[in-house]
């Protein structure tokens, strides 16, 4: 076994080829686009001098990636900067909820909550860097802390409601279901609480940075790092036939469970290739960049030294935009999340003129213009923005998935986070990384530990591939 291809130059796939090429395996990666990154690019839209980050944007999960930690992507310009705030959740009465670093500032700032706090997540954070590992690789393993793990359990177990109504608070419940929204499923459902338990936790342990220079800045700096180690990049080669892909030992997969089967279904046994056929994309994403000048006039002033701000106003609502969003119809007031990167890295910003990046949570396939449901979503609690606005540009799901193949539908979160295949993605298997095909393997974020920028899809991938090799 000496030699691989990888197909798809994102976060996965470059961490796959740096575990490869790190074991001595001669590593190609091809990517369809004219730059590599994914997920994980930035650069202009439209206003000269700003950087916009084009999809991922926050890296509580990138910071602490052990991947990105081992091959020293620090020596290849990667650095990290931290907001003041890394969230607050403002509602319509004018208050807000506070996410610091900090457990203890977040719970000190929300009142009676402030005790729920500290029990829901103290021990978690305390425990995080030995149950993380075991959580952030496929479902079926042998626990390195199973105590820990159980303690953990139950909580997980929970609807992400439940655990909101734990706290009795209109800005307790609506900062832990707001984090929660990052599934992108409906929060009444059973284990949907393990997502914003594991973001909160790793977001007290470690903040919610940005990458210097933009998201692109981590794919640049894994991609130097794996040149380095002897891998090539040929961008602008995209593959839609195996064919097309150049006779390896291995050929590691960063692509949808849809573009896996169009590549290799015929070739995979029957009921692996029924897994990928039934695999389902998950709820869409409506992204609007804005360059505004000055900053935005938040109503509440917390919100203005915040790197994001979730735009959902109460509980209820959010359970129910949510609710609407899964059943196919596109909310009024949609869950919006904004970004403000240019507080924690000025040098994304031209003078006065600073990126603002968003998104709405939309239905899957929605063809719609969200835009201005986006910026009403802002103006709510944020009067005057329109005035700040120099520029916007929006990608719908339909654009999304032009920018990137792997985002069906504008799923960019690899599929579907409920029933089954929360535990089982992409399908059930002690290895849910090996295809069926001999030598083949996904590593894109269809596979465990799922989406976030920290590699691990890939490592695991390569880490399966090497020790059938």
């Amino acid at each position: 076994m000496t030699t691989a291809v990888v197909v798809g130059g994102g976060p996965n796939g470059l961490a796959a080829g740096l575990r490869l090429a790190k074991q001595g395996v001669e590593v190609t990666v091809l990517e369809a686009g004219d730059q590599i990154g994914g997920g994980a690019r930035s650069g202009e839209l439209g206003t000269p001098g700003l950087i916009h980050d084009f999809c991922s944007a926050f890296h509580p999960m990138g910071v602490s990636s052990p991947v990105w930690t081992e091959f020293g992507l620090d020596r290849y310009g990667l650095q990290w900067a931290w907001p003041e705030i890394d969230c607050v959740h403002p509602l319509d009465s004018g208050s807000a909820a506070v996410l610091h670093q900090s457990l203890d500032e977040t719970a000190d700032g929300l009142g009676e909550d402030g005790t729920r706090w500290h029990c829901t997540f103290d021990r978690l954070v305390a425990d995080f860097d030995d149950i993380a590992p075991d959580l952030l690789r496929p479902i079926i393993n042998i626990p390195h802390h199973p105590f820990k793990l159980g303690m953990f359990g139950p909580k997980a177990l929970l609807p992400a409601t439940t655990l909101a109504k734990y706290f009795k608070t209109p800005e307790a419940q609506a900062l832990y279901a707001g984090v929660a929204a990052h599934a992108f499923t409906r929060l009444d459902r059973p284990m949907t609480a393990s997502l914003g338990l594991m973001i909160t936790a790793s977001g007290h342990k470690f903040g919610w940075p940005v990458a210097v220079g933009g998201s692109g800045a981590i794919t640049r700096a894994a991609a130097a790092a794996l040149t380095d180690l002897g891998g090539r990049i040929e961008t602008g080669v995209t593959v839609t036939d195996r064919a097309q892909i150049p006779a390896a030992d291995l050929v590691l997969l960063d692509l949808s469970a849809a573009q896996v089967h169009s590549l290799y279904g015929d070739l995979m046994p029957a009921r692996i290739a029924r897994s990928y056929q039934r695999y389902r994309v998950g709820s869409a994403a409506f992204k609007v960049d804005f360059a505004i000048t000055g900053d935005i006039p938040w109503r509440n002033p917390e919100a203005t030294r915040a790197g994001t701000v979730h735009l959902g106003g109460a509980l209820p609502e959010i359970i129910e935009t949510e609710r609407q969003r899964a059943a196919g119809q596109m909310a009024d007031r949609p869950f919006v999340l904004v970004g403000q990167q240019y507080l924690a890295d000025p040098s994304r910003s031209n003078g006065d003129v600073n990126p603002i990046w968003s998104y709405a949570h939309v239905p899957a396939g929605y063809d719609g213009d969200a835009t201005e449901a986006v910026i009403a979503q802002i103006e709510r609690f944020a009067p005057g923005f329109r005035d700040t606005v120099v520029s916007v540009e929006s990608k719908g799901p339909v654009q999304l998935a032009q920018y990137n193949p792997n985002y069906a539908a504008g799923d960019i979160i690899g599929g579907a986070n409920d029933g089954l295949q929360m535990l089982f993605r992409p399908r059930i298997g002690l290895d849910p990384y090996a295809t069926g095909v001999d030598g083949v393997y996904i590593c894109s974020q269809t596979a465990p530990p799922g989406a976030g920028i920290h590699g691990l899809c890939g490592h695991h991938a390569a880490m399966s591939a090497l020790k059938k090799a």
